[in-house]
């Protein structure tokens, strides 16, 4: 019987799951004066200070947006904001289950690793951590709709490669990456997608979460000695490029463009991708600390 009803389980929940995607309001048309480039000030998470004892720059996104405002390279009239995801919008990949383990602030301090974010009601801990996330979220799955319109999109903060559909962790709440590939699969007639995950940790959330999609191809190249250390899912990596503590600017370049070269000569005349993502872009505009590389 357990058999027999198991196809049809699958076929209820992809249904939803597609139902889903359609019906979300995350993917809206943008005035054509509008730049490609994604950005929410309530990206930038301020949370009394405590922020601060994480080594990662929760405010980056902020500040990034203004020097290229400063420098004269943009226009913020010209921004692109995106919508908040929703619930619904977040269990096209995530279990309730794991949603529901974001109500307690404890597995939220675990999750962006600052203790003290434990102690504090989790209302607070939602508006002042979890909504910025899940706006960064909307400007990701908006990114792959402006990237097929116009051939390119930056969404400026987003890229949460650790967290996967069921778990969470290294300041990664939510599978933003995941989610835009699915959101991509069904709106934007995608079928081959490939991830070029250049940040200095592995990005062991997609690589989980894709783990027998075959339509997902990813070049991970990260420092094995570092966090997450993630044996398993490293087994999913299709294009593995590992890059050690001490590693310089130039040696890092060398070996990108041995690995690209690698994977052109490869997969390039069997494989044509609809889509490109680089999770974590503007990580390499910035001295990779967390990363150990030079």
């Amino acid at each position: 019987m357990s058999s027999s009803s198991s196809p049809s389980v699958t076929t209820d929940a992809e249904t939803l799951k597609r139902n889903r995607i359609l019906s979300s309001k995350l993917y809206f048309d943008i005035p054509i004066f509008k730049l490609p480039l994604i950005y929410s000030p309530d990206y930038d998470i301020s949370f009394l200070g405590i922020e601060k004892l994480h080594p990662f720059d929760s405010s980056k996104w902020g500040r990034i947006c203004q020097f290229l405002s400063s420098e004269g390279f943009l226009d913020k009239n010209c921004i692109v904001e995106p919508l908040e995801a929703s619930k619904e919008d977040l269990l096209v990949v995530h279990s309730e289950s794991y949603l529901k383990s974001l109500q307690s602030s404890p597995n939220v301090s675990i999750i962006i690793e600052v203790p003290p974010v434990a102690l504090f009601p989790n209302c607070l801990v939602q508006r002042k951590v979890l909504y910025p996330f899940r706006k960064q979220v909307g400007g990701t799955i908006l990114a792959a709709k402006l990237a097929k319109e116009r051939g390119w999109a930056i969404n400026v903060g987003g890229g949460f490669h650790h967290c996967s559909a069921d778990e969470g962790g290294g300041f990664c709440a939510y599978a933003d990456i995941s989610l835009c590939i699915h959101y991509a699969f069904v709106q934007l007639n995608i079928s081959r997608v490939m991830i070029i995950d250049l940040d200095a940790h592995q990005g062991n959330g997609h690589e989980k979460d894709f783990s027998s999609d075959s339509r997902v191809y990813i070049l991970d190249m990260f420092n094995p000695g570092i966090y997450p250390r993630d044996y398993e899912a490293r087994r999913f990596i299709d294009q593995k490029v590992e890059v050690v503590s001490g590693t310089t600017t130039n040696e890092y370049l060398k070996k990108l463009d041995e690995a690209l070269e690698v994977y052109m000569f490869k997969t390039f005349s069997v494989h044509v991708f609809h889509l490109l993502f680089f999770p974590k872009s503007f990580h390499h505009y910035w001295k990779e600390d967390c990363g150990c590389l030079l």
